[in-house]
């Protein structure tokens, strides 16, 4: 019988605050403290703490039978650390168990799409960060909104990861199923697990709808559609965000009586759990992948329309991208912070002007409309490249101080080196 990898991803962006022209030069203010701080703590007593309480007395409750991996995004994790030091807790709790496998990301941002120097540092970043809270080495991979394609598995293969999380959007499994590990286009060593899409919307986006013809869902019988789909199958990839949990679905929806029912009726119909690299492990390759053109997790969709679909996103996100050599070349802590900060793809999201946006993402924006979304936005860039400039210019000086500081003596010195070496170079 096949193997269930839950994953549960936890991502919230920082509220930017309103951003005006006349904001620009006079401070550099950009998020909005409190909202950011009602907002977490009113999600971590409504859904992340009671979420994370199950999830560990169900693996306490199974004996360590039930087991899951789970993602925090670098500003969620930020924000938790902030304002809910006690999820924090919680989520450390969860690793050491030891049934728990913690997922790297980058910074919920789009940067492999513009910038594999940048991505590659926020990689970097986030995993020393999984090492230091969470006591683990992720060697599995998720991307934001699980965007992939061939190059982004290669990417990640020559940095180590041995597993990476995609979207199995029909387009490109035509005839497959997503319950089976394959191997991406092109490379020799990464393993990818594919989301059982039907099954995974099935819990966050019709468990709520009494439309829905199959309301109610029950423990019971969400085990059986797992376990129908687990025969002649390998691992049923069940990918959705923790928040489904108090947010997505009310609680009394009874989201949380489902889940303290599911592990014991799955494991009754002869199901077990694993973590990516468990299945990776248990389970053969059993096809490949050919992903040439980017793919994502978005509903309405599954490609990046959603972010990059309109004139206002594409401008913000070059802008954006345009300012990366510059503020690599700075290398200061500050600027490299809020950088990797503006990143957060929610705030190109919330640009869109999709008729077909999920109403969910609408309601998740701060903002009146897209416009007042690109305009905020566009004025914090102004404004940081204004910040930039400054730094850039207190660079120089502090060079041309440097150099005015150097004594006729450690010139000839450093000309006498200079000789030497073209010397050097003209005898070989």
């Amino acid at each position: 019988m096949a193997s269930v990898c839950f994953f549960f991803s936890m991502h919230e962006p920082f509220i930017l605050r309103r951003y005006s022209v006349f904001d620009l030069g006079q401070n550099s203010l950009y998020e909005d403290d409190e909202k950011n701080c009602a907002r977490i703590r009113h999600l971590a007593q409504s859904s992340y703490l009671p979420a994370i309480d199950l999830l560990l007395r169900q693996v306490e409750r199974q004996h360590g039978e039930f087991r899951f991996s789970c993602h925090v995004s670098l500003p969620a994790l930020q924000l938790f650390e902030q304002y809910t030091p006690e999820v924090v807790q919680g989520l450390q709790s969860l690793a050491a168990t030891k049934c728990v496998e913690f997922v790297a990301g980058a910074a919920h941002s789009l940067a492999f799409l513009y910038s594999r120097q940048e991505f590659c540092r926020q990689l970097t970043a986030y995993s020393q960060m999984t090492q230091r809270v969470f006591k683990q080495k992720p060697s599995c991979f998720c991307s934001t909104e699980l965007i992939y394609n061939n190059d982004f598995a290669a990417c990640l293969e020559s940095m180590g990861f041995s597993v990476m999380l995609a979207e199995g959007t029909d387009h490109i499994l035509g005839w497959r199923s997503p319950n089976f590990v394959y191997a991406p286009e092109g490379v020799d060593k990464i393993c990818l697990l594919l989301r059982n899409r039907r099954l995974s919307r099935d819990l966050y986006l019709r468990f709520s709808d009494r439309s829905w013809d199959q309301w109610p869902l029950t423990a019971e019988k969400y085990a059986r559609w797992c376990a129908t789909a687990g025969q002649n199958s390998d691992v049923i990839n069940l990918f959705t965000n923790m928040n489904m949990f108090g947010v997505l679905n009310a609680r009394d929806s009874g989201i949380f009586e489902f889940m303290e029912q599911f592990p014991e009726a799955a494991l009754k119909q002869g199901l077990n759990f694993a973590t990516p690299n468990e299945a990776v492990k248990r389970y053969p390759v059993r096809d490949s992948i050919d992903v040439k053109q980017f793919v994502s997790w978005d509903d309405a969709g599954g490609d990046l329309n959603s972010w990059l679909g309109n004139d206002m996103q594409k401008d913000a996100v070059h802008f954006l991208y345009s300012l990366t050599q510059r503020v690599h070349d700075l290398n200061d802590p500050v600027l490299l912070q809020d950088f990797t900060r503006l990143q957060v793809s929610n705030y190109l999201r919330w640009m869109s002007t999709k008729w077909f946006s999920s109403n969910m993402v609408r309601e998740a924006s701060p903002f009146a409309n897209a416009q007042e979304a690109y305009t905020t936005y566009m004025n914090i860039l102004a404004d940081f490249e204004m910040r930039i400039e400054h730094a850039e210019e207190n660079s120089k000086k502090s060079d041309m101080n440097q150099e005015a500081k150097k004594t006729p003596r450690t010139v000839e010195k450093e000309q006498r080196g200079r000789k030497s070496v073209e010397h050097e170079q003209l005898v070989a």
